[in-house]
């Protein structure tokens, strides 16, 4: 049982702060999600206003590392899955293209709310750096309830395979990145310093078959929701014909 426990200074697991963070995100994507339906002639705006934010705040971050010289090659690439799956959703978000969210959904709130659950901080509460950490993958994930929320994109069906496979070619391309530079991006390589859900998963490299089973239950899981969904709107459109 996970109970709350100091990371860093200022910031416990579980404890109000994270917890306040974690509830952030479901409760902005209702919001704007309400917002969309409520006054749909404002939706472009409401989406495409929405995708600016998180380029903009993940420009910024940019921004911020290279002022302060943080962005050094290789250990401060963006190659993280949470990199991957954020750039998703701001394409999903201005495009609206079906591909790109089937991997963007599966990505976003299996992978970036793992973050948010069981964050690896790497500086103090609340530095900057800690701060973005949680405001960008906060607004990832509430970026993909919104779309699926407001009814603007949802899953297609065979899309956990697609999202299955992406995840992998991903891995694969990173891999050998982390292989040739000793990095350690979407944790090929070791676990994470901070407690995780790989704790469970054994030791290296068993823990990587065990994260493919993990994120194929998760992704199943994901799916079932858009499932009902789809099955209660062609039951609707049944009726509709038979009336």
């Amino acid at each position: 049982m996970l109970t709350a426990q100091p990371m860093h200074p200022g910031f416990t697991l579980f404890g109000a702060i994270h917890v306040s963070i974690l509830c952030a995100a479901p409760a902005l994507a209702g919001a704007l999600s309400f917002a969309h339906r409520r006054f749909p002639a404002a939706g472009n705006f409401i989406r495409l206003g929405f995708a600016t934010i998180l380029l903009v705040d993940n420009a910024v971050y940019y921004g911020w590392q290279i002022r302060h010289h943080s962005l050094t090659f290789p250990d401060h690439m963006p190659l993280e899955l949470c990199d991957a799956s954020l750039a998703l959703t701001v394409l999903s978000m201005f495009l609206l293209r079906p591909l790109l969210f089937d991997l963007a959904y599966y990505w976003a709130i299996a992978g970036a709310s793992m973050a948010l659950l069981m964050p690896n901080l790497l500086e103090p509460f609340p530095s900057f750096g800690s701060v973005q950490f949680f405001v960008s993958h906060g607004l990832t994930v509430a970026g993909v309830l919104y779309l699926v929320w407001s009814g603007q994109a949802r899953p297609r069906p065979w899309s956990v395979l697609r999202a299955m496979i992406g995840i992998n070619v991903f891995a694969a391309l990173v891999g050998p990145f982390d292989y040739l530079y000793k990095t350690n991006y979407s944790y090929l390589r070791s676990k994470p310093a901070n407690p995780s859900l790989l704790d469970f998963l054994g030791p290296w490299p068993i823990y990587l078959a065990g994260t493919e089973a993990v994120a194929l239950v998760l992704f199943l899981l994901l799916y079932l929701p858009v499932r009902h969904s789809r099955r209660k709107i062609k039951s609707a459109a049944t009726e509709t014909v038979s009336a």
